[in-house]
């Protein structure tokens, strides 16, 4: 088990927090999150892997077997970890973390993250859906099919993407992307691919993606905080490279409720929307882990990662939101120039909708506003950023390479 040690150690005695996986988008932010509220972070990386985490001062990082090979050695490597480092929680950072967690249940450590029922809630997006249409949400028309070849299209475009965002498949974790689809050559060529598991068919919505934030603890939500993309890396549909801060849509306050009390949440969420021209919010999904702009949430005084942590070891734990947040506008720098790269290949399908023009995406990305912050950035571990911009832009021309072979 190899181990990297980031930066000099924290002081002895402090309270261990073992966090995972480290590459994960919210790591770095997550970290510090914690790191400031005054735990010791202790993470666990993918074998072979070199996060940019490994750059934060006082952190600890292990490499596990990676669980896209083999999973049940994943979750072996991480019980192991557990024993060697006695730490006071353990709080999965993404999808497949959260799967490796939710398999140590012999292991006597506080979960910081869903667990049981809720980590099935986290992981199947059919479950969510059905949830939120009983709590009253508005859902998309969904298709929950075993073969796509089933699908009953009324109309294009539509979204075809997997009803889990994890697949366990002959010992290793599988994580299928989606797919727009134009017209019915392109669902042909999408219902002949491999899919591991059911799949969900949505009309394609062009919108503006939102995110609802909060943390649930035995007193309800609180912390409630919202923003808005401001731009996609994939302008067809991705993760948010730029986002801004937003005023809660109060309709949505009630349903959300509702929705995490039916489910038994406990600690920090996200809820996904997207808002269609017409104003109208879709529900997409729920994260049950840091997502990617915890950055944005953190600059406004929002601590989700260490709330959440601490409601876990202190069941009455009560979060001080911040009583004025302010509004930012919160950008990831390495995550911009892919965007540029995807403005620069062109769409991949006929999806009618108006491809960014390039002279108008270096200007908005190369943009910069009294206020703006980036994602990761510590004045004080300028190194860290530089690591994660790398790391980041390595990760997008190795996936755009093998694309294109």
């Amino acid at each position: 088990m190899a181990v990297d040690r980031g930066g000099a150690a924290s002081g002895a005695g402090q309270p261990v927090v073992l966090i995972g996986f480290a590459e994960a988008l919210a790591a770095i932010e997550a970290t510090w999150s914690l790191q400031e509220a005054g735990f010791k972070v202790v993470a666990f990386c993918r074998a072979g892997t070199r996060p940019a985490l490994r750059r934060a001062r006082g952190v600890e990082v292990h490499e596990v077997p990676r669980p896209e090979l083999d999973a049940a050695a994943t979750a072996t490597a991480v019980r192991a970890l557990v024993a060697v480092t006695s730490p006071t929680a353990l709080l999965p950072l993404d999808d497949h973390a959260v799967w490796v967690c939710s398999q140590l249940t012999d292991v006597d450590v506080p979960l910081a993250g869903p667990a049981g029922d809720a980590a099935a809630f986290a992981l199947d997006k059919s479950l969510q859906l059905a949830a939120a249409v009983r709590a009253g949400l508005p859902v998309p028309p969904t298709q929950v099919l075993d073969e796509l070849a089933e699908a009953a299209v009324p109309g294009y475009p539509v979204m075809v993407k997997p009803a889990r965002a994890l697949y366990h498949v002959k010992g290793a974790l599988e994580r299928p992307t989606g797919v727009v689809c134009a017209d019915s050559r392109e669902l042909r060529r999408a219902a002949a691919r491999d899919w591991p598991g059911s799949v969900l068919v949505q009309p394609w919505i062009h919108g503006v993606g939102e995110g609802i934030f909060g943390h649930v603890g035995a007193g309800g939500v609180t912390g409630w905080s919202a923003h808005r993309r401001i731009r996609m890396v994939n302008p067809q549909g991705s993760a948010s490279s730029a986002c801004r801060s937003v005023r809660l849509d109060g309709a949505l306050i009630g349903p959300s409720e509702r929705f995490l009390s039916d489910i038994g949440w406990r600690g920090m969420f996200m809820l996904e929307f997207l808002r269609d021209s017409a104003g109208q919010a879709w529900f997409m999904e729920l994260n049950g882990r840091p997502w990617g702009s915890m950055a944005l949430a953190r600059r406004r005084g929002f601590e989700y990662p260490a709330w959440t942590v601490q409601a876990t070891l202190t069941p009455d734990f009560q979060p001080a939101p911040p009583q004025r947040p302010p509004d930012i506008r919160c950008r990831n720098l390495g995550l911009e120039i892919a965007h540029l790269m995807f403005v620069a290949r062109g769409p991949k399908t006929r999806t009618p909708m108006e491809w960014p023009r390039m002279s108008k995406a270096l200007r908005d990305v190369f943009s910069f506003a009294a206020g703006d912050c980036l994602y990761n950035w510590n004045r004080s571990q300028p190194d860290v950023l530089v690591a994660d911009t790398l790391d980041t832009l390595r990760k997008y021309l190795g996936k755009m390479t093998r694309k294109r072979k």
